[in-house]
């Protein structure tokens, strides 16, 4: 068997380190634990680390990263994924699987705290470095998948997630532990990673954090809405640079043990139950759609051509 503890942390590609991790820092107030070999650790609180930048040619997504449970070590891990005869790839003391859209997947050893402090709420332990400004944690991730079938049975079957819930066919959540998800897929028919999630205390904080990223040129894709489904309150922030969006969220229902998945359907109310569906350019990352967005065409009458299409 396999069990994951948490996740993580996200890593991204970038064109410039320099820019890029300063660039993070001061929109979403994280802090810099770590530079070295053409990467930069950044952390919202006092985790290690929860985004990973990698200088690389082509910005965006890398991989996103697990940590194992505290009974599952990485022979448990090995194991398992030898029952589903997957191949994977040792590095960096963790195990590295791709998901059926080609997405690796790190899975990390367990760390146990090194100190009691370390278990204590978040607010109660003493820090010398954590600063004013930013999120409480790196929370989920969501990715657009071409095949959301494959997708569920390797989140589940391979890597142990349960499942949430159902949005009809077309999306699937998972969670590892009572957040309502830390894992989502949204089947558009093609795959690309659409967005990390940082969990703010509420939506006066949110609302601070999009006044200060609107003062540097960001724009909300979508929202703020709030989820039918999970019911969080969210804002959806579009970073261009990574070709990804940065969901800031609160307020996540719960998720008990006795929990049984429910089936949404495909309606507005599950997605927002304040207001309208995203726009079309929500679901894409090219420099069309990216416009359009920007402009808000779409709400002034223009239809977003379909990709490739000018």
């Amino acid at each position: 068997m396999i069990r994951l503890h948490r996740l993580d942390h996200v890593s991204l590609r970038v064109a410039d380190l320099d820019e890029a991790s300063a660039r993070w820092q001061i929109q979403f107030g994280l802090v810099e634990r770590a530079r070295e070999n053409g990467k930069a650790l950044l952390a919202c609180n006092d985790e290690p680390y929860c985004l990973e930048l990698l200088e690389g040619e082509i910005p965006g997504h890398d991989h996103f990263a697990f940590e194992l449970a505290r009974d599952c070590s990485p022979d448990d891990a090995r194991a398992h994924l030898r029952t589903h005869d997957l191949a994977w790839e040792e590095r960096e003391d963790s195990l590295f699987v791709d998901d059926p859209d080609g997405r690796p997947v790190q899975l990390m050893p367990h760390v146990p705290p090194a100190a009691e402090v370390d278990r204590w709420p978040q607010h109660a332990r003493p820090s010398t470095t954590v600063h004013l400004g930013a999120a409480r944690k790196l929370g989920h991730v969501n990715c657009l998948t071409s095949d959301i079938h494959a997708g569920f049975r390797f989140y589940t079957e391979v890597l142990g997630m349960r499942l949430s819930d159902w949005l009809d066919e077309v999306g699937v959540w998972f969670h590892i532990n009572t957040d309502h998800h830390v894992m989502a897929l949204v089947d558009v028919g093609y795959a690309h990673f659409h967005h990390l999630a940082f969990e703010t205390v509420d939506i006066g904080k949110m609302r601070d954090m999009l006044d200060h990223v609107a003062r540097h040129g960001r724009w909300l894709g979508w929202g703020p809405t709030r989820h039918g489904i999970a019911g969080n309150i969210a804002s959806y922030v579009r970073i261009v640079e990574e070709a990804c969006f940065v969901e800031l969220y609160c307020d996540m229902e719960q998720i008990q043990d006795d929990h049984v998945p429910r089936v949404y359907p495909d309606d507005r109310y599950s997605s927002n139950t304040w207001g309208p569906l995203p726009p079309r350019s929500y679901f894409r990352f090219d420099p069309v759609a990216v416009e359009y967005e920007r402009e808000s065409l779409e709400t002034r009458g223009h239809v977003l051509p379909p990709p490739g299409e000018a």
